[in-house]
Parts: structure tokens; sequence; C-alpha cells
């Protein structure tokens, strides 16, 4: 399970119960072992660090023998309006890094067109319909962005780039190419804090955010377990 920050990361594990135990990695990331839960990471702010922390933890696990089944990055962050009011729920049926590619005189570009690598992600289907039942979240895109919205402009652009957009934050594309790259699958949540657009932070709604982050992984515990479990039968 990868957050941005140890706030997001206790949200979750209010859900899980006690800690278990707590193991340094290189670079000084923490996963707390959760009493019949997942392992935490405290993953950083922004998509290069979530994907060079949770490359870290990925690679450490399968070391010792015990890679694995699936990456969780959660946490809150900004709602596109009306679709994903402050203080709901959204599971991603995609991860798209939305401003992954260049900027040209005709419009930009993603670095597929470009012909490089990727900008969408998608989480196993049954898992996202098992998760959203769950949890009563919508399921939709979920944007990673390097540099956080700010006007009613770029939101209206972004949507218009990439239609039907629920949610937008800043680890999850970085999460997703970590997982990807050692073949674990992946699934984004996020509890909704704010809307996407002006930057006002009188109307962020962060510690109801965190609580229905909660909440959601009180629902979601059963079915990652049977995810997981499902992920090992022979």
């Amino acid at each position: 399970m990868a957050t941005a920050v140890p706030a997001e990361g206790d949200a979750v594990a209010r859900a899980f119960g006690p800690v278990a135990g707590e193991a340094s990695l290189p670079g000084g990331l923490l996963v707390r072992g959760l009493t019949d839960g997942p392992d935490l990471l405290a993953a950083g702010v922004g998509p290069a660090l979530a994907a060079a922390s949770t490359a870290t933890a990925l690679t450490a696990a399968a070391l010792r023998g015990e890679p694995y089944r699936l990456v969780v990055s959660a946490g809150i962050g900004g709602g596109f309006a009306p679709a994903a009011p402050v203080g709901s729920l959204v599971v991603a049926d995609e991860i798209t890094a939305a401003d992954l590619g260049a900027e040209t005189a005709d419009g930009f570009l993603p670095v597929t067109e470009l012909g490089f690598g990727a900008v969408t992600h998608r989480p196993p289907a049954d898992l996202v319909r098992a998760a959203a039942r769950a949890t009563g979240a919508a399921t939709g895109p979920v944007l990673t962005a390097s540099t956080v919205t700010g006007t009613a402009g770029r939101a209206e652009l972004l949507l218009s780039r990439h239609p039907g957009a629920l949610a937008e934050a800043m680890e999850g594309f970085g999460v997703a190419e970590a997982a990807a790259a050692h073949g674990v699958p992946v699934l984004e949540v996020r509890a909704v804090s704010n809307p996407v657009g002006p930057r006002d932070r009188a109307a962020w709604r962060i510690p109801e955010a965190l609580a229905a982050l909660t909440a959601a992984f009180e629902g979601l515990a059963p079915v990652l377990r049977r995810f997981s479990t499902e992920r090992v039968k022979p």
C-alpha cells in the first residue's frame, strides 16, 4: 500500500488495526506491517519519488522471497465536479499521466505519440468492480499530474484531453509504473478532499477526506485479501 505522506498512511492503517512492525528500506523509506493487513509505504509526493520508492519496496520484497501480489496507490486528491464531489471516493479504472508528453503548436502530444513508454495503466477490471461495490466509490480515470491544477482553465483543459476523468493526484502513475515493471497488478483509490480548479484552501476538507479513506479501506480489506489469495492459487 503506497501513500504519499504519513497522514494518508495513518488513515489507511486505522482500517486494519495495530502496527505489527517496521522496516527501514534503502533511502530511509519506511514500511509498516499491519496486523492482518498490508504493508504501508510512505512513498513521497510526486510521480518520480513515488515510482522510485515503490520500486525499492517491490525489489526488497522480491529479494527476500516474499513478492507482493498487489500494489495499491491510496490517498486524498482533487475531484472533478460534479462527478466526484468533495467527500466522495474514486476507484481508478485507468491511471493516466496527464502531463507526460510534449506541448506543440498544434496542442499536447502524449509521450506515446512520440514513440515512447506508456501514459495509462489499467487496474484489473474485476478488482475495480469489487472495490467500487465494497466502498460505494465512483469508477473512472484518475489523472496523475506533476503540477496540481490551480485554475478553472487548467481543469477544463484536462477534461477536454481526458473526458470522463474523475480525480487528480500526484502519485498514482508513478506507483503503477513501478508495479508494471515488476509484473504486479495495481489499484488506485482516492478520497476527494477538494475540487480540481481554482486553488482555494478554505474549501479543502482534508480531515473529512482522510476519514473517508479509513472507511473505504474498512470495506476494501476483504476484497484485497480475496484478490491476493486468488493470485497465489495453483
